[in-house]
């Protein structure tokens, strides 16, 4: 079982993630609306992906008999104020997603939760990733 120290920040984590999707879903529309395709395509991919995420922590959660609270989420920015900036704040928010699992590893490993040390491993390794791409 999952103390609720870490089911709380995983549930956090979970919302963050959901953000995450919809941020990028919201700027896939943007480039849309602006021609730019290709960069639509890119971030439809981003979007999916960040809702992947988001159900990593779903079913660590469930597998480890955690309550899972699905979180309501505000409506994502909708105009930049140009593809650039799109970007860069794109970048931003991987920054921040990255510092929050930095931040949920640190926990793991001073409540002693080596399944969930184990599982953020991988996202350390995954957010190098992200900020590289973006």
């Amino acid at each position: 079982m999952i103390n609720d120290k870490m089911q709380a920040a995983f549930n956090e984590q979970m919302a963050k993630e959901m953000v995450s999707s919809q941020l990028y879903l919201a700027m896939a529309a943007y480039f849309h609306a602006s021609g730019l395709d290709g960069m639509g395509r890119w971030m439809e991919v981003q979007a999916k992906e960040e809702m992947s995420h988001a159900m990593k922590f779903y079913d660590h959660l469930k597998d480890r008999m955690g309550t899972i609270v699905i979180p309501g989420i505000d409506k994502p920015k909708a105009k930049w104020a140009s593809p650039l900036a799109a970007f860069k704040a794109a970048l931003e928010h991987e920054r921040f997603i990255s510092k929050s699992i930095n931040d949920l590893t640190e926990l793991a490993l001073k409540e002693k939760d080596h399944a969930s040390s184990a599982m953020l491993q991988w996202f350390n390794k995954e957010q190098i990733e992200e900020e590289a791409q973006v």
